[in-house]
């Protein structure tokens, strides 16, 4: 599983870590482009559960180089950090880009994958 998921841990709070995440993010050249309060949404239609929140990122360089070299990955696009509590853990997570580029018969994304592989791990090192 730590081929297709890359996932940490953290004594932090889920909004010190939610936090963490959007600065980070930024310190590394992405933009956060929206956040999923999961718990809220359901919250609306009656469910309840844990917080869990989904950051979707994004790098424009990145996103139109991806998209130069094969538009379907759109379908994969922004990358999303998930943050969320497991028992008295917060926990950061993401699919990592160098598994999905495999969904690709694009040999040319292998190196651009693992680029940006690197800078969504190093954003979520520095965020716990």
């Amino acid at each position: 599983m730590n081929d297709i998921i890359y996932q940490v841990t953290t004594d932090n709070s889920f909004e010190e870590t939610v936090t963490a995440v959007e600065v980070q993010t930024q310190a590394h050249g992405f933009k956060v482009l929206h956040v999923h309060d999961v718990q809220a949404t359901l919250a609306e239609k009656g469910f309840t559960r844990e917080p869990l929140k989904i950051i979707e990122v994004c790098n424009a360089k990145y996103a139109h180089t991806a998209l130069q070299i094969e538009v379907t990955v759109s379908l994969l696009m922004p990358c999303r950090i998930n943050v969320y509590h497991d028992g008295e853990k917060t926990v950061i997570t993401t699919l990592r880009p160098t598994a999905l580029v495999n969904l690709f018969d694009k040999p040319e994304l292998v190196n651009f994958a693992e680029e940006v592989d690197s800078i969504i791990r190093k954003i979520i090192d520095s965020s716990k």
